[in-house]
C-alpha cells in the first residue's frame, strides 16, 4: 500500500511540474498564436539556473553559491525570461512555420551548449550538489516527497489563478486580438511586437519555474533531461488537452504523463525482449501519434477554448464554464 502512494505522490509532482510548463506554452500559444519549438531550453534555462544557484561549490563546475531556495527558484525563472527576451527580440518578427523552425534550434543549441560546456553545466555529467529545500525536517522518503507535491500545487494553483485572471483581462483580450488578426490589432493602435514579446517572455518564466521545481525534485539535472523530446511531450499535453483552455493544459498535462508513464510499464512487462531495447523509440512514436491522432480527430482538444457570444453577436472574452 505505502508502495502504491508513493508512486502516486510521485505521479503527480511531476505530472503537475509539467503542467505548470504547459501553462506557460499555453498562453504563448493557445492565447496568442506564437508556436514555440524550444519550451525545452527555458524549461531547462530554469532547472540550470536554480541548481548553479541553490547548489553547494562544486570543484568541477561552475556555481554553487548556496542561494536561499526561493530565490535560487526566482532566478532561474527570471533566466529563462532573460533567454526568453533574447530569443524574442531576434526571432518574434517571423511567423509560424520560420518561428517555430527558429526556436527549435534554439533547443538544440541550449542542449548541446549544456553537454559541452562542462565548466559550466557539468558537461554530460549534469549538476549535482543540491541540498533540497528543507530535506533535515523530513528526510528523503515519502513524508519529504508528500511536503514537495504540496508545494508544487500551490505553485500550480498559484499560475493557474494567475493566468486565468490574465485571460478574462483586457489584456487578455488583447492577446487573443493578436492571435485572430495581427493587422487589425495594429490599426487600432496596438503593439502586437511588444504584446507578443511580453507574452512570450511571461510563458518562458513559467516554462522556467517548472524547471527549477523539476530540478529540485530530482536534485539533479543532466542534458538528457533537457532533450528536444521533451518539447513534443509538453506539446502533445497542450493539443490533447486544448490549447486557450487551461483548464485543458492542465488535464491534458497528467493524461499524457499517465499515458507515458503506462506504454513504458506495459512495453517493459510484456513486449518482447527484444522489444524493449527499443521502448523510449516506440514511447517517442506513440507521443507523435497521440499529436496527429489529435489534430485529425479533434483539433480543439478535449477542452477546447469556448467564446461566449455578447449580446452584439460578436464573440466576446472566454466562458468560465470552458476554463
Amino acid at each position: 500500500m505505502i508502495g502504491v502512494l508513493s508512486y502516486a505522490v510521485f505521479f503527480t509532482t511531476v505530472a503537475s511540474i509539467l503542467a505548470i510548463a504547459v501553462l506557460g506554452l499555453n498562453l504563448q500559444w493557445g492565447n496568442t498564436g506564437l508556436f514555440n519549438g524550444g519550451v525545452v531550453a527555458f524549461f531547462g534555462a530554469g532547472a540550470y539556473g536554480t541548481l548553479i544557484l541553490g547548489g553547494t561549490p562544486q570543484a568541477d563546475h561552475f556555481g554553487g553559491f548556496n542561494v536561499l531556495y526561493p530565490l535560487a527558484l526566482a532566478g532561474g525563472a527570471l533566466a529563462a525570461g532573460l533567454l526568453a527576451w533574447i530569443v524574442g527580440a531576434l526571432t518574434l518578427r517571423l511567423r509560424h512555420d520560420y518561428l517555430a523552425i527558429a526556436t527549435f534550434g534554439i533547443a538544440v543549441t541550449f542542449e548541446n551548449i549544456m553537454r559541452n560546456a562542462e565548466c559550466f553545466s557539468g558537461g554530460a555529467k549534469g549538476l549535482r550538489g543540491f541540498e533540497r529545500p528543507l530535506r533535515g525536517w523530513f528526510g528523503d522518503g515519502f513524508a519529504y516527497n508528500l511536503f514537495f507535491l504540496c508545494v508544487v500545487l500551490i505553485i500550480l494553483i498559484a499560475v493557474y489563478r494567475f493566468l486565468q485572471h490574465v485571460v478574462h483581462s483586457p489584456f487578455g483580450r488583447l492577446l487573443r486580438a493578436i492571435r485572430e488578426d495581427e493587422d487589425a490589432a495594429r490599426s487600432l493602435g496596438k503593439s502586437p511586437a511588444r504584446i507578443r514579446l511580453t507574452s512570450f517572455i511571461t510563458g518562458s518564466v513559467i516554462m522556467g519555474l517548472s524547471g527549477g521545481l523539476y530540478a529540485t525534485f530530482y536534485a539533479f539535472v543532466s542534458p538528457q533531461d533537457v532533450l528536444p523530446t521533451l518539447t513534443f511531450q509538453i506539446w502533445a499535453m497542450l493539443i490533447v488537452g486544448g490549447a486557450g483552455n487551461n483548464r485543458g493544459a492542465v488535464m491534458g498535462a497528467f493524461l499524457i504523463w499517465g499515458a507515458w508513464t503506462a506504454s513504458g510499464w506495459a512495453l517493459s512487462r510484456f513486449a518482447p525482449i527484444e522489444a524493449q531495447l527499443y521502448t523510449g523509440s516506440i514511447q517517442y512514436i506513440l507521443i507523435g501519434s497521440v499529436i496527429v491522432g489529435m489534430l485529425l480527430w479533434r483539433p480543439q482538444g478535449l477542452f477546447p477554448e469556448r467564446l461566449v457570444v455578447s449580446q452584439s453577436g460578436k464573440p466576446g472574452q472566454p466562458s468560465k464554464q470552458g476554463v
